[in-house]
């Protein structure tokens, strides 16, 4: 993984059920290289109820390793591979591989 999905990046789904949809890192487990992503790999899961929630069967995403997503390009939304650039000033961005954009949140 090596710092290329962030949390808060547009990644789109490469493989799987949800193939070919996009959405924002709401979480990321570096341990274990996996990732929950805003409206991908949705699961049902029975909630006991208590003071906090009411209870019932509960929608909600699960996580998905991060080799079956990949970095949306910023420029067409296309999936990219990620890159480094040194800037002049010194600061090292992520940058887009099919455009050379870089990737900003």
């Amino acid at each position: 993984m090596a710092n290329k999905i962030k949390k808060g990046d547009t990644v789109v789904v490469l493989s799987g059920k949800d193939k070919g949809k996009s959405g924002e890192v709401l979480r990321l487990d570096p341990r274990e290289q996996r990732a929950v992503v805003q409206g991908v790999n949705v699961v049902k899961r029975h909630q006991r109820q208590s003071m906090q929630s009411q209870g019932g069967i509960e929608e909600k995403e699960a996580s998905i390793h991060v080799s079956n997503i990949a970095v949306s390009d910023p420029k067409d939304g296309k999936p990219t591979r990620v890159g480094f650039r040194t800037l002049d000033d010194g600061r090292k961005v992520r940058v887009a591989r099919r455009s050379g954009e870089t990737i900003d949140r």
